[in-house]
């Protein structure tokens, strides 16, 4: 059951859309900074692809060209399989929607059903802790139980391919202890994914090869500890220049 303190779901995926359009409307407007250039790359079933560079770079901008919430001006991308990101957090939350409202409304901008929402909305609910709490707007949320819902809702959507920008803490420990859990287990569910990170031990440790982008080019791709190296020497060769 939806709440009634709240505006429709309806009411609400109205609201998103109005805003998506104002969104593209000022984006039609905006000057186009272009970030990245010349990248040519093809990443296999298997793959656990680091992202790795000085902030600036890139990274982000690139997993978002491939979740699909930019697209490019110049070239071809080209991905085979469903596609979850934990990019962007926010994306198609309603603040003046309930917390159910909203599991809804996230599992529509993921490209789930009206009857595969239902279906996972209980176990979703489960994980957030959240309880009674998800009667209510999302603007009466803290910052910790906004995270709680968006983790839990931007991991509810089957995938092939999951791209991650950093690791997110997300509450309490206890909490943060069964979300790094579940991000295991759909990282281990995935046939590729793709983590941007400045924690170079973590990406040697989960991943096989590594992306390295440098002022938005392409420095290197190859095997992560070869990768890593060619980014370490550059790090070193920054730290000096900048005396």
């Amino acid at each position: 059951m939806l709440d009634g303190r709240s505006m429709s779901l309806k009411r609400s995926a109205m609201s998103v859309v109005r805003n998506l359009g104002t969104i593209a409307s000022a984006a039609d407007r905006a000057r186009v900074v272009p970030r990245l250039r010349d990248l040519s790359l093809s990443i296999k079933d298997g793959d656990r692809v680091g992202l790795i560079g000085l902030d600036g770079g890139g990274k982000t901008t690139l997993l978002r060209v491939l979740a699909g919430a930019y697209e490019p001006t110049r070239g071809v991308v080209r991905i085979c399989g469903r596609v979850t990101s934990l990019i962007d957090l926010g994306l198609g939350f309603d603040f003046e929607a309930t917390g159910y409202e909203n599991i809804y409304l996230r599992g529509y901008t993921l490209g789930m059903s009206g009857s595969t929402i239902r279906g996972v909305v209980a176990s979703v609910a489960e994980f957030t802790e959240l309880g009674d709490r998800l009667n209510d707007v999302v603007r009466t949320y803290s910052a910790g139980m906004m995270l709680r819902l968006a983790f839990a809702t931007s991991l509810m959507c089957p995938h092939d391919i999951l791209l991650l920008d950093e690791v997110i803490g997300v509450g309490d420990a206890s909490f943060l202890a069964k979300a790094r859990n579940r991000l295991t287990s759909a990282m281990t569910q995935s046939r590729i994914v793709i983590l941007a990170s400045h924690a170079l031990v973590l990406v040697e440790g989960i991943c096989n090869k590594a992306i390295y982008l440098r002022d938005g080019r392409l420095a290197a791709f190859g095997p992560v500890r070869e990768t890593i190296s060619l980014y370490q020497q550059d790090l070193a060769g920054h730290s000096r220049s900048s005396f």
